[in-house]
């Protein structure tokens, strides 16, 4: 036996060392899973409560994707209802910033907000300082040198209309007697010839004067 003993611990990395020996000696493999399983379970964690806690975690990750698919759903069919009512993003958007701003006017930091903007208001008409600032400027407004310089951009005001008015209107009669004038009539007259005689001879079928008709039309024009 114990020669058959050796035999079989010939081709093993502890040949040549005893039976007795050999039980004492870990075999490599397991010892390298025995550390790959040590290194894997977490501190103060035993193997059994760290495949717990791996079993526990693929079914929350399970549950995870399947929720996800679900909104996916639920989200399209939102779309689609919301496209046949004719809900579009904008006015969907718009809603949003109506019932938020709703939701703001109704907040207790905004009503809180608005009563102490109030009791400062009131605070700040009934100051001294204030009183004062409006007593100097009704003052003011009733004093003789306000009063004369109101007058004074008045009147220059209404100045300044009547000389643009005046202008205006030198300007039109002026225009009117060039208009009016011998020399305007005369030229508008000879311009009126040239208009009928080009314009007249082309209806009449003559055809197109020649430049040297034109040319003479130009030297009997009085300018």
């Amino acid at each position: 036996m114990e020669s058959a003993n050796q035999d079989i611990n010939l081709n093993s990395p502890n040949k040549g060392l005893g039976v007795d020996s050999l039980t004492d000696v870990p075999v490599g493999g397991a010892a390298s899973n025995a550390s790959n399983a040590a290194s894997t379970v977490p501190p103060g964690l035993t193997e059994e409560e760290a495949e717990e806690l791996r079993t526990e975690l693929s079914k929350v990750e399970e549950e995870i994707h399947t929720l996800r698919q679900v909104l996916s759903a639920k989200e399209k069919h939102s779309y689609e209802l919301k496209r046949k009512l004719g809900l579009s993003p904008l006015n969907e958007f718009k809603q949003n910033i109506t019932k938020g701003w709703q939701d703001v006017q109704t907040s207790n930091a905004y009503v809180k907000a608005t009563e102490k903007l109030g009791e400062w208001n009131e605070k700040v008409a009934s100051s001294d300082l204030y009183l004062s600032a409006s007593a100097t400027l009704e003052d003011i407004s009733r004093s003789e040198a306000y009063k004369k310089t109101q007058e004074t951009l008045t009147q220059a005001g209404q100045k300044t209309s009547a000389a643009l008015s005046t202008m205006g209107t030198a300007i039109s009669k002026k225009l009117g007697d060039m208009r009016n004038s011998p020399t305007f009539k005369s030229f508008e007259d000879k311009v009126g010839n040239i208009k009928h005689k080009v314009v007249g001879g082309r209806g009449d079928g003559e055809g197109v004067q020649s430049p040297a008709e034109t040319k003479s039309v130009q030297d009997n024009a009085p300018f």
